[in-house]
């Protein structure tokens, strides 16, 4: 099993697998073994001196390292050993896996000995787990003098190898040794505490007066044990350890102090100068430097690694940020500030590099004619990623601290307006592929216009106009392959998009066009042969319904309470007459009395 502590899980997650391309410079590591181990027993479990849960965290570490780094010791069923060897040194990652192991091993030996004071048999089994941790300490000690490692990484080794060594003396009481161990692991802290800057010392010094105490009680049980004679050997001892390690020490100091200065204590872009004080955007900034002056061609996939490790630095940086203290002033949080905008534009500037390297590999698989289809890129694919960089450089616009760059403005806004260009184009092609040939060639004359207006800048690289003048040709031919495609199937040649162009439409290819009638297009002029014939396509019978407005219906609701005025008077006399006698008749003609006798 192994346990690694790495400084971001998201960075885990995003390892490429072993057989991945390297760039042409080989990268050099920086391990910080004593950062690693006291953040990780900080954050799990040693600040209350919790062990067991320590122990459980370096478990459940070297499980999730091991399954994304491809190097998983068999199933469930079968057990395989694969140890981290040279040959596995791509990434640093790899370091934390046999350091993370002698952790999980001292992790144990630390809770056996808690729980010693009341079973003392414990104890075997406590030097046991110690002398694990020793073997894979050895382990990362020889993967760490590999020449991918810089000079803090071997002393970091050292140091580190010495002390667990020294921790397994010590239980033993073996005072001798132990005492020896101590002091070679005393040394390198002290050196490296010298060696590096202000805010990175306290951790080691801390350290230091961490095995003060251990020493001390083992220059009393020599004492005890053999007198003056003893003390007289514990000072040659010491004048012959430190003798064997400084033979290396100095020049290791001297690599470290040359390493330090080249990972950029200040930076300067834009004509500012500005401190870089997190050591993570350091190693950041070294790695970017390396990057630009790479020789070789950068792949897809180390762009997106690095892409990666700028965000974890934008993120201690954040951090640094948060943690700033509001007595220093304003000069130190604008300095702050300018380097987070320095970091955002690297992380833009190369995720646009990236979104070009996956347009170029697009544009050479719609070139080629593979058999199968499907797995051929579509136009509206370099669309998206053409619109993804001009997201990216509207968010470079409005970087803080460069809003009254003018030179810096006008330069993104001249790239903003070439790649609109290439945006505009290739949304052409998928309105061609649709077969709409006025919007398609709209969107070339704009896609023409968009490249004159960025030709015109002079802030514009010369890479870029090279371009777009190849995609200016490519244009020329296909808003003509547009134009006459659309005459050939009845649209009108103009590219302007009004009510009358679509008069002429045709409902499909090969089918028969059906013409608006005449009445309704007196003022175009188009000869149309039809008209001649028996059944001129004049007006249309009967014509197409068409909504009116409604006339408004009013309801008399009052009609059953009006009193309407008498009319008798106007009523003929003889009228009366004769319907009153006819009613008497009726009625005497009905009972059968009352009739003429």
């Amino acid at each position: 099993m192994v346990v690694a502590d790495v400084k971001s899980e998201e960075n885990e997650e995003n390892v490429t697998d072993n057989n991945a391309e390297e760039i042409h410079c080989e990268p050099i590591f920086t391990l910080e073994i004593l950062k690693i181990i006291k953040d990780a027993q900080q954050q799990h479990g040693l600040r209350h001196g919790d062990y067991q849960r320590y122990r459980g965290y370096c478990t459940r570490r070297i499980r999730r390292l091991r399954k994304v780094l491809h190097i998983i010791q068999g199933d469930r069923r079968h057990f395989k050993r694969k140890d981290v060897t040279e040959a596995h040194l791509k990434d640093e990652k790899y370091l934390y896996i046999p350091l993370m192991q002698a952790e999980r091993a001292w992790g144990y030996a630390m809770q056996l000995r808690q729980e010693a004071n009341t079973e003392p048999r414990k104890r075997f089994h406590l030097c046991s787990r110690l002398r694990k941790a020793t073997l894979y300490a050895d382990q990362l000690q020889k993967l760490c003098e590999s020449s991918k490692c810089d000079a803090r990484t071997k002393l970091e080794a050292q140091a580190y190898v010495a002390w667990i060594y020294g921790s397994l003396y010590f239980e033993l009481k073996k005072w001798k040794p132990a005492m020896e161990n101590l002091e070679k692991a005393l040394v390198v802290y002290e050196k490296l505490c010298g060696a590096l800057p202000e805010e990175d010392q306290l951790m080691y010094r801390q350290r230091c007066d961490e095995l003060d105490p251990s020493l001390r009680f083992c220059t009393y049980n020599i004492r005890d044990e053999g007198g003056d004679t003893a003390i007289e050997d514990l000072i040659s001892l010491r004048g012959q350890a430190h003798g064997d390690l400084l033979d290396n020490l100095d020049s290791l100091m001297a690599q470290t102090r040359e390493r330090r200065s080249e990972v950029l204590s200040e930076a300067q872009w834009r004509g500012r100068n500005f401190p870089v004080r997190p050591e993570r955007v350091r190693l950041f900034l070294l790695a970017e430097r390396d990057l630009e002056n790479a020789q070789g061609k950068t792949d897809i996939e180390h762009l997106e690694r690095h892409l990666m490790d700028c965000k974890d630095a934008i993120a201690a940086l954040k951090e640094e940020m948060k943690s700033e203290p509001g007595t220093k002033g304003k000069t130190s949080t604008t300095s702050l500030q300018y380097l987070l905008s320095y970091l955002t534009y690297i992380r833009l500037s190369r995720t646009v590099q990236r979104n070009l390297l996956m347009i170029e590999s697009a544009k050479s698989c719609m070139s080629e004619n593979t058999e199968n289809e499907g797995r051929k890129t579509r136009p509206q694919d370099l669309t998206r990623l053409y619109e993804i960089i001009l997201q990216n450089l509207a968010e470079m616009q409005q970087l803080t601290g460069l809003e009254e760059d003018n030179e810096f403005q006008n330069e993104i806004e001249a790239k903003i307006t070439a790649y609109k260009a290439f945006r505009c184009f290739y949304i052409s092609e998928v309105l061609s592929g649709l077969r709409r040939w006025r919007e398609a060639g709209a969107l070339y004359h704009r896609a023409e216009a968009y490249i004159i207006s960025a030709r015109g800048s002079k802030a514009l690289p010369s890479s870029l106009k090279t371009e777009l003048n190849k995609l200016l040709e490519s244009i020329d031919s296909a808003r003509y392959s547009a134009l006459a495609y659309a005459a050939l199937e009845g649209e009108p040649s103009s590219t302007a998009t009004t009510p009358t162009a679509q008069t002429g439409s045709v409902v499909g290819k090969g089918s028969k066009a059906k013409k608006v009638p005449l009445i309704e297009r007196l003022e175009e002029y188009w000869e149309d042969p039809g008209l001649a014939n028996k059944q001129p396509n004049i007006m249309k019978l009967p014509p197409d319904m068409q909504p009116i407005p409604c006339k408004p219906l009013f309801f008399d609701l009052a009609l059953n309470l009006v009193e309407f005025p008498s009319l008798e008077d106007k009523l003929d006399a003889s009228a009366k007459k004769a319907n009153a006698a006819g009613l008497t008749g009726f009625v005497k003609g009905l009972w059968g009395w009352g009739g003429k006798k």
